[in-house]
């Protein structure tokens, strides 16, 4: 069996790429840049755009299955970049999985899809797709697991998978930018820091995407969308202090309301626009409200139709989050 991971060089990618590996299975990579590790280890790699639909089309041609994990991430760019990216991108994997008769998608999604500005307190597959968006990143994502799952038929099974806050080894994203953002002195709890959020440990992210495999080919979960995290929502700003004093950093205490770091967003985001700053703001309103509100799902869909349980303990997953990290000098 051969199969396509689209992002097999990024973070939840290459551990997926590992487990196919580890199966026996012969595995291909597309992404924007060449991925000479995975390249050592037999994959072949595909260097390409997910714009290019001609590139899209000759890496899945002869697969048997797709794994689209690629996506553009962060929570600031333009609506051009982030719709061509996550929308048109998903389309021109849809359509050449149509077009070269791959028989099972498994779309990685986000619980983003469903942002309406407020708390989640163990809501499940009920939640209707968001609204009032804030962030082009939220928006682009629930429109490209529609387009991925509305493709679902009985020749080719598509399900999506929603993991929330993904951190483990290898993290480029998550917390080494917590861990930035404390050195710079920006980062402050938001709310009154007793919200709980749900984080996902990225060998379970893993292995709950072969799980969805296994369930497609045995009839389960096709034209389904599931959310996925470790199972037990943390207090998150407890939390991050447990990673930064394992880091050797000060434990975040100072705290600054929502509505005034909504409104920092909201200037932060008009000075980077109407300047034409380069990089992230050191603030927006999509992440103010997300470190200030409960965000936390329900799994049990999960667990009943992909049979996904996570085996790692947050103990576990924590000491080799921080080891890494630390290795990494953060």
């Amino acid at each position: 069996m051969e199969i396509l991971v689209t992002g097999g060089g990024g973070f939840v990618g290459r551990y997926v790429v590992d487990l196919l590996l580890a199966r026996g299975y012969a595995v291909r990579s597309l992404g924007r840049t060449p991925q000479p590790a995975l390249a050592e280890r037999g994959v072949a790699v595909h260097c390409a755009d997910l714009a290019d639909a001609g590139a899209v089309s000759a890496a899945v041609q002869g697969v048997d299955a797709v794994f689209h994990v690629a996506a553009k991430a962060g929570v600031w760019g333009s609506w051009e970049s982030y719709h061509q990216a996550n929308v048109v991108g998903t389309k021109h994997v849809v359509e050449a999985c149509q077009r070269h008769g791959v028989g099972r998608l498994i779309y990685t999604s986000t619980p983003s899809v469903v942002f309406n500005r407020q708390s989640f307190t163990g809501q499940g597959n009920e939640l209707p797709y968001g609204k009032n968006w804030l962030c082009h990143y939220a928006h682009t994502k629930a429109l490209a697991e529609q387009v991925a799952l509305a493709a679902n038929s009985d020749s080719l099974r598509v399900v999506a998978l929603r993991p929330h806050l993904v951190f483990g080894p290898g993290d480029p994203h998550l917390l080494p930018r917590v861990v930035e953002s404390v050195k710079a002195g920006r980062l402050k709890i938001v709310g009154d820091g007793g919200n709980r959020v749900d984080v996902s440990y990225v060998k379970d992210v893993a292995a709950a995407h072969l799980a969805a495999f296994d369930a497609l080919e045995a009839g389960r979960g096709a034209g389904q969308a599931y959310f996925i995290s470790q199972g037990e929502p943390v207090a998150i700003w407890p939390w991050l202090n447990q990673v930064l004093t394992g880091l050797g950093h000060p434990p975040l205490t100072k705290k600054i309301p929502l509505p005034l770091a909504y409104a920092a967003g909201a200037l932060a985001e008009l000075v980077w626009t109407v300047f034409k700053k380069s990089g992230e703001p050191p603030i927006t309103r999509f992440v103010a409200v997300e470190l200030a509100k409960d965000h936390f799902f329900d799994l049990s869909a999960a667990e009943r139709d992909l049979d996904f349980t996570p085996t790692h303990s947050m103990q576990d997953a924590l000491r080799e989050t921080i080891k890494d990290l630390r290795e990494r000098g953060f």
